[in-house]
């Protein structure tokens, strides 16, 4: 799809809420946004507000007790605010659901508070200040897009920042009650329009439920025109009726007419997945699922938590394009969802540190590309910013020799660690052995070990990076082998420290416990894992390359760089030939040939059969050298398909990522044998 027929918006920054306060009846100050010359919440009495039009509005507290399904209860909100409304509904939720429910709250915000606004607007409620704090700790940046958030263990936020109508055209779940929430339509009429209506409608679930303060007729006439009924209900203190409602049928979704190949299965009962590869993709997708109560097997031919200490270290960031592509979107929302996970998984830092990256342009062409980066993404600079030569060498800590794109929130990650510290997630039991072969069978699925044993699982996650593709279900998915070898080196006291990881045509972290890693080579199609001299050698020049003046000051602390006395990592990374990772449910491909066959003739002339699929079969493959950016979005992605619930990307992102889009080019290409 070309940029101009996009439906997803510019990838950038949001512009803040700008807030006046007001001193409301109980001494607090109350927050009050210039853009809209409106308020937040009543300066009366903004909590009760919240509980008579929202929560009892949609009838929640009953809902809640009697709330049994396996999925969670849906919530959406057409705008956040300063999160007043979410945080009571999690409350009522906690007071009144039954221990093994779940709450899922999605909400549009179009201009987000700052940090500490947030934190200023909700001091008013000292009973809410734990939940709160959760919420202002896990704050994301005003980044267009998703933002997932773990409010606690039953309870999941998805923040979608943007325009309302427009975010939740592109949300890919269902939700059973609405709040719809915003600016009264008179100061904020941009909001209210039919296009907001119809998004709230196809997103409903049968029977969905409304509430809202406003009995505008703008309000009144969109709903109906969508197919909710509505009815005036009392308001709350000064305002003396709102409006409250159900949509008995919800429109079909008709965006993927022209996709129908990338319909997603029907959710299926699970309560125990086999996950094949306990790599960073199968380790993050085991814990994700566990999080959820199902029960996990991780399979691998090795123990992460038996290897000792590598002193391996992984750098945390991407490489944006130029333009924006639906593979840039993804690895940005992947990288600050890696942050926000890694800081709920490891508070402490053992396992990863926010040190930042620094992407060195050590070439004119380079140069030009940053530049022309920075001009078409206006993002916070506490996502990415250009710097100069004398501002990279202090962000660095030694002297570069030219301009760089900082990002100050990514960082290094131990791997090795956190892969062993997913699989000890409790719900996962961890069975060391190797898969041959998958089969259908009465339970879901059967999967064959070489040793001759039978697992069975309701459903099965193949994550076995460059081995993927070894199954008779998977063999149509293109997968290409790329051997890396990283070059250790003990660096002496007094030798200089690099105050960010330094990527050019390699990377090299901040050295940890006296061990500096540099690397790594790039090798597509080869598999050997034997140590090669000759690549340490080339890990070595293209540092000097990047950081001359650093290693000149290695050298002078006395730091041996001869390759013979390097220690050799070697791995073997999985890569697409798009190089976006393959991320959902397995393709049916002898039925997507047969089906889509008219393709191969004429591109335009698309069945409307929706896509088969081999139920209960999901892949989290081709990371390549992003994984850590990449892999723990895709484990929360596929855990919440398996577990129907709304996603964490948005619907294009998501189809971006399908494991079938190669067959359907391939179809396209008229390569049918492929």
């Amino acid at each position: 799809m070309s940029a101009a027929h996009d439906p997803l918006p510019p990838l950038a920054g949001l512009t803040p809420a700008r807030l006046a306060w007001t001193l409301a009846t109980d001494g607090t100050r109350a927050p009050h946004s210039m853009q809209f010359d409106d308020v937040y919440f009543s300066a009366q009495d903004g909590r009760a507000e919240t509980e008579h039009v929202f929560i009892d509005g949609n009838r929640l507290g009953e809902r809640f007790a009697a709330w049994t399904a396996a999925r969670p209860f849906v919530i959406g909100e057409t705008g956040f605010g300063t999160g007043l409304n979410m945080l009571c509904a999690w409350a009522r939720f906690d007071a009144q659901a039954p221990r093994a429910a779940r709450l899922h709250l999605v909400s549009v915000e179009r201009h987000p508070l700052s940090r500490d606004d947030l934190a200023q607007a909700l001091a008013a409620w000292p009973d809410l200040a734990e939940r709160a704090a959760r919420l202002v700790a896990q704050w994301p940046e005003p980044v267009a897009g998703v933002h997932r958030l773990w409010l606690d263990a039953r309870v999941t936020l998805d923040l979608h920042f943007g325009e309302a109508a427009e975010r939740l055209a592109l949300l890919e779940g269902k939700v059973d009650a609405w709040f719809l929430d915003g600016f009264a339509p008179a100061k904020n009429p941009e909001m209210w329009q039919p296009a907001l209506f119809r998004a709230v409608a196809e997103r409903s679930r049968p029977g969905a439920t409304f509430a809202t303060f406003t009995c505008a007729g703008v309000v009144k006439r969109g709903l109906a025109d969508a197919g909710f009924a509505w009815r005036k209900a009392p308001g709350h203190g000064r305002k003396r009726e709102m409006l409250v409602g159900e949509i008995p049928t919800p429109p079909a979704d008709t965006r993927r007419e022209g996709t129908p190949w990338f319909t997603p299965p029907a959710p299926r009962p699970v309560r125990q997945v086999a996950v094949i590869g306990a790599g960073i993709a199968g380790a993050s997708a085991a814990a994700a699922l566990a999080r959820r109560g199902i029960a996990v097997t991780l399979i691998d031919r090795f123990h992460r938590a038996d290897l000792g200490t590598t002193h391996l270290q992984g750098a945390l960031y991407v490489k944006l394009a130029v333009d924006t592509n639906r593979q840039s979107r993804t690895y940005l929302a992947g990288l600050l969802h890696s942050r926000r996970w890694l800081a709920q998984l490891d508070p402490e830092q053992g396992l990863w540190q926010p040190s930042g990256v620094l992407q060195l342009a050590l070439s004119e062409k380079e140069q030009a590309r940053q530049a022309r980066f920075l001009a078409n993404h206006p993002l916070p600079e506490s996502v990415v910013r250009g710097l100069d030569a004398e501002a990279a060498s202090a962000a660095a800590g030694v002297r570069v020799e030219g301009p760089a794109l900082d990002y100050p929130n990514a960082g290094w990650v131990r791997p090795m660690e956190l892969c062993a510290q997913l699989a000890a997630t409790p719900g996962v039991r961890f069975q060391r052995g190797e898969v041959v072969a998958l089969h259908e069978s009465q339970a879901g699925w059967a999967l064959e070990m070489a040793d001759g044993e039978r697992i069975e699982a309701d459903q099965v996650v193949i994550a076995a990076a460059s081995e993927a593709a070894g199954f008779a279900q998977t063999e149509s998915l293109p997968l290409q082998p790329v051997r890396g070898q990283l070059s250790q080196l003990k660096v002496p006291a007094g030798a200089p420290q690099l105050g960010r990881v330094v990527c050019a045509g390699g990377y090299v972290p901040p050295a940890a416990d006296g061990v500096l890693n540099v690397g790594a080579t790039f090798a597509p199609g080869e598999t050997d894992m034997a140590e090669r001299e000759r690549e340490h050698a080339a890990n070595l020049a293209e540092l000097e390359r990047g950081l001359p003046d650093f290693v000149a000051g290695l050298r002078a602390a006395g730091t041996d760089l001869s390759p013979e006395r390097l220690t050799a990592r070697v791995g073997v990374r999985a890569a697409s030939p798009d190089k976006s990772p393959y991320c959902g449910p397995v393709p049916d491909a002898a039925a997507w040939r047969a089906d889509y066959a008219a393709l191969a003739k004429d591109a335009t002339r698309v069945p409307d059969t929706p896509g088969r699929h081999h139920q209960g079969l999901w892949i989290s493959a081709a990371h390549g050298s992003r994984g850590l950016a990449s892999a723990p979005l895709c484990a929360e992605l596929l855990a919440s398909m398996i577990c129907d619930e709304p996603l964490p990307l948005e619907q294009p992102l998501v189809d971006h990522l399908h494991p079938g889009r190669r067959v359907i080019r391939d179809l396209i290409r008229g390569k049918l044998d492929d």
